[in-house]
């Protein structure tokens, strides 16, 4: 596990920042009623954080939940317009090899078969709650949980270790139609 840019010995020019949904995004939890899973908890900042990622890579999302699918495709597609697939947590690193070069990827994921892409792609970052494997597999690991601003510390992390420290004294120039 590598928690800070000086402790890493992988350099990667990213170009893809792929962000498993269930965990990273939301708390990871799933919300039930007799009519099956009707709710997912997505957190503060996240989304914002994003748009200061917009001007260097190209941002993806990927969940293995089939029946909440739609309420993440609902949150991520809709709502925040980024590009959302359903990807089995078992043939991730699979589906990222067939369209990628992996070393060209930043991935964040929290669960137990996630340390398999995280051994394949450039740079991999786990939240604070993550499976135990995923957070020694990782080259980062946020000190925020999955669900509460882990994906903005991520970014933050990811512009100042590839791109450009976030300027906190001024407000960014964001692109309003993702937001």
């Amino acid at each position: 596990m590598v928690n800070s840019d000086e402790n890493s010995n992988k350099v990667i020019d990213p170009k893809i920042f792929i962000f498993d949904v269930d965990g990273v995004m939301t708390d990871g939890k799933f919300y039930y009623s007799t009519e099956g899973k009707v709710m997912k908890k997505f957190g503060p900042d996240d989304n914002d954080a994003l748009s200061l990622l917009d001007p260097y890579m190209d941002i993806r999302f990927i969940s293995g939940d089939k029946r909440g699918f739609p309420i993440t495709k609902k949150r991520i597609g809709e709502d925040m317009k980024r590009p959302i697939d359903l990807v089995s947590t078992v043939n991730r690193i699979e589906w990222i090899e067939k369209q990628y070069d992996p070393k060209t990827i930043i991935y964040m994921g929290d669960g137990i078969f996630d340390p398999f892409v995280f051994r394949k792609v450039g740079y991999s970052i786990a939240p604070a709650n993550a499976d135990a494997f995923a957070k020694q597999e990782a080259d980062y690991v946020t000190t925020r949980e999955g669900g509460d601003r882990a994906v903005a510390e991520a970014v933050l992390h990811v512009l100042k270790t590839f791109f450009v420290p976030f300027d906190r004294s001024t407000i960014p120039l964001i692109n309003k139609s993702k937001n």
